[in-house]
C-alpha cells in the first residue's frame, strides 16, 4: 500500500513540476516575443519568441513545449495590441514547438546542435506556412500575403540559430540533463 502511494505522489510531484515549468517557458515566451521587437516591412514585426518556443519543445517535450510554446505569443500578440493574430498563434506556435519536439525525440538526438538546427527547421515551417495562409484569409490574397514570408524566414532563422546554440549550451549541464531528460 506504502509503494502505491509513493509512486502517485511521485506522479503528482512530477505533474506538478512539468505544469511550473510550461508556465514558466509560456511567461519567458511571452515576454521575449513582446521585448524585443524588430518591426518588418509588412507591418508585422520579428521577435525572439520563437527562440523559447523550440527551446520549450526540446526541453519539455511535444505536449507541454506546446502549451508553453503557444500560451506566451499568444498572450503577447493580444498584449501587444494585435488579438486578431491571437488564435491563429496559438495553433501555428503549438505545432511549432510540438513538431520540433517530435523531430528532436525521434531523429536529432545524439546528433548536437546541426540535430537541434534541423530539428528546429522542420518545427519553424508551420510558423512561415502558417502566418503566410492566415494573413491571405485576413487579406483575402495569396499574393499579397507572400510579402511576409521574407520576414518570417529571417524570424525563423534567428530561432533556429538561437535555440540550438542555447539547447547545446544548457546540455553540457549535468543538472539540466538530469531535469530535462529529453534534452
Amino acid at each position: 500500500m506504502e509503494k502505491t502511494a509513493e509512486r502517485e505522489l511521485g506522479k503528482t510531484s512530477r505533474r506538478t513540476r512539468m505544469i511550473v515549468m510550461t508556465a514558466a517557458f509560456a511567461a519567458l515566451a511571452c515576454v521575449a516575443t513582446m521585448v524585443v521587437k524588430v518591426p518588418s516591412p509588412t507591418g508585422g514585426y520579428m521577435n525572439l519568441g520563437d527562440t523559447v518556443v523550440l527551446l520549450g519543445g526540446y526541453l519539455l517535450g511535444p505536449s507541454w513545449g506546446a502549451l508553453a510554446g503557444s500560451i506566451g505569443p499568444a498572450l503577447a500578440d493580444v498584449l501587444l495590441g494585435a488579438p486578431l493574430y491571437a488564435p491563429a498563434t496559438l495553433v501555428i506556435k503549438a505545432g511549432m514547438a510540438a513538431l520540433a519536439a517530435v523531430c528532436w525525440q525521434t531523429f536529432g538526438r545524439g546528433h548536437g546542435p546541426l540535430g537541434l538546427a534541423a530539428c528546429g527547421i522542420v518545427g519553424e515551417l508551420p510558423m512561415v506556412l502558417g502566418y503566410w495562409l492566415y494573413d491571405a484569409l485576413l487579406m483575402r490574397s495569396l499574393t499579397g500575403a507572400a510579402a511576409g514570408i521574407p520576414s518570417n524566414l529571417v524570424q525563423a532563422a534567428f530561432g533556429i540559430a538561437a535555440s540550438a546554440l542555447l539547447a547545446s549550451a544548457l546540455g553540457r549541464s549535468a543538472y539540466v540533463r538530469r531535469e530535462f531528460p529529453r534534452l
